[in-house]
């Protein structure tokens, strides 16, 4: 699920929150990841990455949050890359992956994750200037 933040003045090139856009990947039971475009006051763009767990005890969420900056976009990719290609193809080569790409519709915009998903990673690969394999971004 995506989704454009309301926020968002794009007029006046002001934010409230300088969330621009925002991608939710549920997984599992307790753990959910955020991707988030943001804004700076200088009108420069970098992705929030979050990892969002809630707490055993019922009692909130952990949260771990990592900044990533359009210079490092390209070599975060190929390096994100190799290290699931490598997973896939030499520990695992036998392993179905595509077992998790559940089709359980999400409660905000019954759409489901895997189609999301695997509707916008190829766009997402062939920025990279390597070989993007990771079974062509369909996971």
């Amino acid at each position: 699920m995506s989704y454009e933040n309301k926020n968002f003045d794009e007029s006046r090139g002001e934010s409230r929150n300088e969330s621009l856009y925002s991608k939710r990947i549920k997984a599992g039971k307790r753990r959910t990841y955020f991707f988030d475009v943001r804004a700076t006051r200088g009108n420069d763009y970098f992705i929030t990455i979050t990892e969002s767990k809630k707490r055993f005890d019922d009692n909130g969420y952990d949260r771990h949050k990592m900044f990533l900056y359009k210079e490092d976009f390209n070599k975060f990719l190929s390096g994100l890359t190799d290290t699931i290609n490598y997973v896939k193809t030499d520990l695992m080569p036998n392993f179905d992956f595509d077992a998790f790409n559940h089709d359980n519709e999400n409660e905000e915009g019954g759409m489901s994750v895997s189609s999301s998903v695997s509707d916008e990673m190829p766009a997402i690969a062939a920025s990279s200037n390597d070989n993007t394999s990771v079974d062509e971004w369909k996971m």
